[in-house]
């Protein structure tokens, strides 16, 4: 069950169910700590929120209007168990995208006879972070749907994993195809906001047999509910400016990550555009945005057993996490 942290604007959505089990998760419709089974109230009867994406264009003033009816059947947020908000068939996920944290990787990763001092390095490496923002080349890799799980779900850290680290960050879902869409119109293709925190285990980021390779983002990162999702879909109408939002990341109570998303090297519409000339997005697929500075490898402070990870983003609510140890077999 849920405590409600009022999203931005009227309305937001989520996928719900209730915590006896007596029914499968259903999508909703969140609006004043109340929430509307929207497989009943919507004529297309979606079974998911997904397929509310999928008519979003159409869809969108009937929650408007839904979320102000009184007549309807509203069931209270506390008596119902909040899952990820959606189930993307793709997540793209944008690697170095926050200038102080890449910087503060990159310092932390030097090699014990690199011969710069930290400040030499440091100046340095933000020089390289503003070329790479004026040649406008996001750096974009792919996870799996499997990692998603529910904003209050434990996180099970994996016993191989050393490092399991936490990266909180800014999602956009994407409300229909887009396929070469250009940075003008990329907007227009994002239906909404949700908080995404992505996971990494930072002992297997590099391959140490075949250095020549690089990174092994299918080892470091897409454990099964390496990214915790939610609670809720926020729609983008209701954010007013998605590049001036804050991040923060509690451990424990203890703020690790604070930081506004101003520091992206390439912002929502720059990354929607630049994977679409590749892939193709479909509704529900995620858009990680890259997360800020304040990770426990800069705190030289990783996951354990018993951590409580709490995120949030200004208007997307907040979510809350447990980290347990995976049971050996």
């Amino acid at each position: 069950m849920a405590t409600l942290v009022q999203p931005a604007g009227p309305f937001a959505l989520g996928t719900f169910s209730t915590p006896d089990g007596d029914r499968d998760p259903f999508p909703g419709l969140l609006a004043g700590g109340r929430v509307l089974d929207l497989s009943s109230a919507l004529d297309s009867a979606p079974s998911d929120v997904r397929a509310v994406l999928e008519r979003w264009e159409d869809t969108l003033p009937m929650l408007r209007a839904l979320a102000g009816d009184d007549a309807r059947e509203w069931q209270p947020l506390e008596g119902l168990r909040v899952h990820a908000p959606v189930e993307p068939r793709q997540i793209f996920q944008s690697g170095a995208n926050y200038r102080q944290h890449v910087i503060d990787l990159e310092v932390a990763h030097r090699s014990p006879d690199d011969p710069r001092t930290v400040e030499e390095a440091r100046a340095e490496i933000a020089a390289v972070m503003d070329r790479r923002a004026a040649e406008d080349l996001p750096y974009v890799f792919i996870g799996l749907p499997t990692t998603v799980a529910g904003p209050y779900d434990d996180v099970v850290l994996p016993s191989w994993a050393q490092q399991p680290d936490w990266e909180l960050e800014l999602a956009a879902v994407i409300a229909k195809p887009a396929y070469r869409v250009g940075v003008e119109e990329a907007m227009e293709y994002v239906a909404g906001y949700t908080i995404a925190n992505d996971l990494t285990d930072r002992a297997t980021v590099f391959r140490r047999d075949m250095k020549a390779i690089g990174t092994d983002w299918l080892r470091c990162k897409n454990a099964p509910g390496f990214t915790p999702l939610g609670p809720w879909l926020v729609p983008a109408e209701s954010i007013a400016d998605p590049d001036d939002l804050r991040v923060t990341l509690k451990l424990n109570g203890d703020t690790m990550q604070d930081e506004s998303t101003k520091d992206m090297l390439f912002g929502i519409a720059r990354l929607v555009s630049y994977i679409s000339q590749t892939a193709q997005l479909l509704p529900g697929d995620c858009v990680l945005t890259g997360s800020p500075a304040g990770n426990g490898i800069h705190w030289g402070r990783l996951l354990r057993d018993g951590d409580v990870m709490e995120g949030s983003i200004t208007g997307l609510g907040v979510q809350r996490t447990r980290c347990v140890e995976e049971k050996q077999r």
